[in-house]
């Protein structure tokens, strides 16, 4: 991944690592987003926040957007409700930016068992 975030910022993406690794919980995960991103004060921390800001980021301008989501298995484990709700923002952020012409990719490094809500790709 440190090669990827590398090329990104090379590329002139703004690019972020997210350690879920010891997230207890939804809060957490999301105050991590939040601090990486650089949100603003009007931030509401939920996730229509989070979607909102996703789906914004003028205060971060670039040339496109890679977040990395790392260590994810605990988090998917323990609140895996919230680890689905979160796979969907991202989904429909990237969907938005998609329409923008403007690369937004999160990648989650997790393994792949258990993610119902990823589409099948084969």
């Amino acid at each position: 991944m440190r090669e990827l975030h590398a090329t990104a910022e090379a590329a002139g993406f703004a690019t972020v690592r997210i350690d879920l690794g010891t997230a207890g919980n939804k809060t957490e995960l999301i105050e991590r987003l939040a601090t990486a991103l650089v949100f603003p004060d009007w931030f509401g921390r939920n996730w229509d926040g989070l979607a909102d800001c996703l789906g914004d980021l003028s205060w971060l301008p670039a040339a496109g957007y890679l977040i990395l989501i790392e260590h994810c298995d605990d988090f998917h484990a323990r609140l895996g409700e919230d680890f689905a709700i979160a796979l969907q923002v991202f989904a429909e952020a990237a969907d938005a930016w998609r329409d923008a012409r403007v690369p937004f990719w999160v990648l989650v490094d997790a393994h792949a068992d258990g993610l119902s809500f990823l589409p099948d790709v084969g």
